[in-house]
């Protein structure tokens, strides 16, 4: 059996889970998920429509494909009706986690259909539709940080289905997200339900500096990413001790954890672990592609914690500001580019099943 990597075991120790931002069928068969727990500390993992897209190009998925379709399964329903099976698998690798953390961590991660991204109500309907269809409790379904999405998040968990909050870029996005939880609970309270309902809210940290990267000075370069998580996770902490959080608390409720997403460094001229030793804090998760979670085992050296004060981040967004960056602007940006990014990728895993076999 092999041991945990030094460098895994640090950000264990000091609080941080570390999931990972993968999946295959091949991954689930081979005994390779396995591998990232006993050698990485891997204790959850999440997915998307890119990452999905990517697997299905294997060609690992064609004969369950042709054998759906010959079952009547539209191309949707085929997608889901796989990433169900695989994900399914995938969480009960994580239940003895999930269960040893009483439901803190252990989770894995499934989508809802971007096309359904200005649908408040749909979004709603095909969530717990798709939490009941896995039928896992340690199922996240994930769902954007937009306008709509802010609305079906909060009718979820009321629903009392888990919710990943992803597409999320700044304190602003983040607090809003962390509303339409405690909005969703405090109704679950009202109507005398259990308060507990997991959910995790995703900030995505890398696309910030390749937004700006040929936008600012050279000292600037690759440092919005980490500050406006540096910012975001000052507000995490200063809500996890509101008398709005602490009531509920008082009642039963978990925190919404702090999760860090698109922590693969994409600059080559720094480096490739920035987004992990930076983002280092307790009671926060850093799911990482498969790449960036083997370099961290290779040669991380994990050591200094985020302040949770803030740290120099308001003066280095400052900076930004000066060098005539619209912060607020980008955010919304940046999740609007987001959301097409995973259209186009659901178009291309729609492609690939109706392809698949012909």
């Amino acid at each position: 059996m092999p041991e945990v990597t030094a460098a895994c075991q640090t950000l264990h120790d000091l609080g941080q889970s570390l999931w990972l931002d993968y999946i295959t069928r091949s991954l689930l068969h081979n005994g390779g998920l396995e591998t990232y727990l006993k050698k990485y500390a891997v204790t959850g993992l999440t997915s998307n429509p890119t990452i999905f897209a990517k697997a299905f190009k294997q060609g690992d998925y064609t004969a369950a494909i042709i054998a759906k379709r010959q079952a009547g399964r539209s191309d949707e329903e085929i997608f889901f009706d796989l990433a169900c099976e695989d994900l399914s698998a995938a969480a009960k690798v994580f239940r003895p986690i999930f269960q040893r953390s009483d439901g803190v961590d252990g989770w894995v991660s499934l989508e809802v259909s971007p096309l359904l991204v200005a649908d408040a109500a749909a979004t709603t309907q095909t969530a717990q539709q798709l939490f009941k269809q896995a039928g896992q409790p340690n199922l996240f379904i994930k769902i954007p940080g937009t306008a709509a999405g802010l609305s079906a998040i909060e009718a979820c968990i009321f629903a009392g289905v888990p919710v990943n909050v992803t597409l999320l870029f700044s304190r602003e996005q983040y607090l809003a997200a962390a509303n339409a939880y405690q909005n969703g609970i405090e109704r679950r309270v009202q109507a005398g339900l259990n308060p507990h309902v997991a959910s995790v809210a995703s900030v995505f940290v890398s696309r910030w500096d390749v937004a700006v990267s040929k936008k600012v000075p050279v000292h600037l370069r690759n440092k919005l990413g980490l500050a406006t998580s540096q910012q975001t996770y000052h507000a995490y902490c200063e809500l996890l001790n509101t008398p709005r959080w602490l009531r509920l608390a008082n009642l039963g409720a978990r925190p919404q954890r702090l999760l860090w997403a698109s922590t693969g460094s994409k600059d080559p001229q720094v480096s490739d672990l920035i987004y992990v030793e930076g983002l280092a804090a307790p009671l926060t998760i850093n799911t990482m592609p498969e790449a960036t979670l083997k370099a961290l085992g290779d040669h991380g050296r994990p050591s200094t914690l985020m302040a949770p004060g803030g740290g120099d981040s308001e003066a280095q967004l400052a900076a930004f500001k000066q060098a005539g960056i619209d912060l607020q602007a980008l955010a919304k940006q940046l999740q609007d580019e987001g959301a097409a990014a995973f259209t186009a990728s659901w178009a291309e895993l729609m492609q690939e099943i109706t392809s698949a076999g012909r």
